[in-house]
């Protein structure tokens, strides 16, 4: 702040020079009309207040002030810390937060099995409760980014965690599908879209040459949560009811959020100008074609999270209690899964280079579950997909995170715009791949080869959001 002020009374003693003239400003009050826009009254004007120049002298002082202002506007906050307590608190804050958010949404296929007969509805309408759940999750990120951005972010997250558990705990009472889309569906989601975006942009601001490593660490809560809810239903279920399940259920992401409302911080100081939107940000030809792969990667990326115990029992044959173990299967291989691939990003890809790798793997390995016939096949087959699911989730939010650097003040509104953009594929995905499912006489070679060649179309844009930052050279890291 020194320099600050060094430099602004440098500025006017050449402003001083320049017109011949010497400053003198009489006394310290103010008044609501002594601000900066009325130095420039008529000449010889006197005011009953704590100024008395001239209209000579008043562009002095408005060519002074405006200096200062731009100056003040700039002050840097300094780099990001990279590390230390407060930083990877901050990481494990935003850890609980994608435990409570997408670890629900990556547990939704134990849900997809259960209301089919509990509700008694083909499984392309119990998708569109799943479809809403992360629908919301990406659409409000938008809104939720960008008033974070404003300085909002506690009153966001208060405001998210009572939707989530409000959403929670009507699903325990609800009977018909109609309240199960309200509750499980549309309020969830929007708790959920509350809280995602803020943490994942605050994790953001807290590293740099950490900030894959950070962010994969925190993107591991989606595949704890799918291994903790699960779990919770698969032995509470037969025992209380979902009644009760689903409140045991709240329970947990009750005491998740209270510690995230209780100690999550902001380091970046508030943006209160500016707008929910950046449509300057679209005019980056990486920026915009990663976001439009995404949608096309996220657009069947989800369909073994939600179809995977169903097609275990359809076609395999297992049991209901059975069926959930390849839930847990498929969300405990994304633990680690997660947090090397960020690692590797970190260390020797970059981020974006290793998110080619694993959504080309990721279609590749959906069109091989074609030929899946029995029990063996299919377990391996899942942990096989739950290395580049995972990663593809883990290291989505971390190109985000690098394509924002330059500006962290507006990190939140463009995670959030493409989050918006994603929304409209995971609201659609899932309820296509049912319809699918219906159409095709409960075969699932349909959905398979849609979700297939969703992500390899998704792959292929982001190759061109790679070619258009580094052409055709394959060394750099991005």
């Amino acid at each position: 702040m020194h320099d600050i002020y060094q430099d602004a009374r440098e500025d006017s003693k050449v402003i001083d020079k320049e017109k011949g003239e010497t400053l003198h400003i009489h006394g310290t009050g103010t008044s609501p009309d002594n601000d900066s826009s009325s130095f420039g009254k008529q000449d010889g004007e006197e005011y009953t207040g704590a100024a008395a120049i001239t209209k000579t002298e008043s562009n002095v002082v408005r060519r002074v002030l405006t200096h200062l202002s731009a100056r003040t506007s700039n002050v840097s906050i300094g780099p990001p810390p990279d590390g230390g307590f407060h930083a990877w608190l901050q990481c494990g804050m935003a850890c609980m937060t994608v435990t409570t958010t997408w670890g629900f949404v990556n547990s939704f296929g134990m849900f997809q099995s259960f209301y089919v007969g509990f509700l008694d509805r083909p499984p392309s309408d119990i998708a569109w409760i799943g479809g809403f759940q992360v629908f919301f999750l990406f659409f409000v990120g938008t809104f939720s980014g960008r008033l974070a951005d404003a300085g909002y972010f506690k009153q966001v997250l208060f405001v998210g965690s009572f939707l989530q558990l409000l959403g929670i705990y009507m699903a325990s009472i609800s009977t018909q599908y109609w309240q199960l889309i309200l509750s499980h569906g549309i309020c969830v989601g929007l708790g959920n879209g509350c809280i995602f975006a803020p943490s994942v942009a605050l994790v953001s601001t807290y590293f740099s040459t950490k900030k894959s490593l950070a962010i994969g660490i925190s993107a591991s809560g989606g595949a704890l949560g799918g291994l903790i809810f699960p779990s919770m239903v698969q032995n509470l279920l037969p025992k209380i009811g979902f009644a009760w399940t689903m409140r045991s259920l709240g329970l947990v992401d009750a005491f998740l959020l209270l510690c995230v409302n209780l100690f999550a911080k902001q380091r970046v100081p508030p943006r209160k100008s500016g707008q929910f939107l950046d449509l300057q940000s679209f005019r980056d030809m990486t920026y915009t074609l990663y976001g439009i792969g995404m949608f096309f990667t996220f657009w069947g990326l989800y369909f073994p999270f939600f179809y995977l115990s169903a097609f275990a029992r359809d076609k395999i044959g297992f049991e209901q209690t059975k069926s959930i173990n390849l839930v847990l299967v498929l969300n405990g291989v994304g633990i680690p899964a997660r947090i090397f691939a960020n690692y590797v990003a970190d260390t020797w890809t970059g981020p974006l280079n290793l998110m080619l790798f694993a959504a080309l793997g990721g279609s590749i390995v959906m069109y091989s579950m074609t030929a899946i016939h029995d029990t063996a096949g299919l377990y391996t087959w899942t942990v096989i997909y739950g290395i580049p699911g995972a990663g593809v989730q883990s290291l989505f939010p971390a190109v985000l995170g690098s394509l924002t650097a330059k500006d962290l003040s507006k990190a939140g509104v463009r995670i959030g715009m493409i989050f918006t953009m994603v929304s409209f594929a995971v609201l659609s995905g899932p309820p296509i791949c049912g319809a699918l499912i219906t159409a095709g006489n409960g075969s699932y070679l349909g959905p398979q080869i849609f979700t297939g060649t969703s992500i390899l179309l998704g792959w292929s844009l982001m190759c061109g959001a790679r070619f258009a930052t580094a052409g055709t050279n394959v060394k750099v890291r991005i």
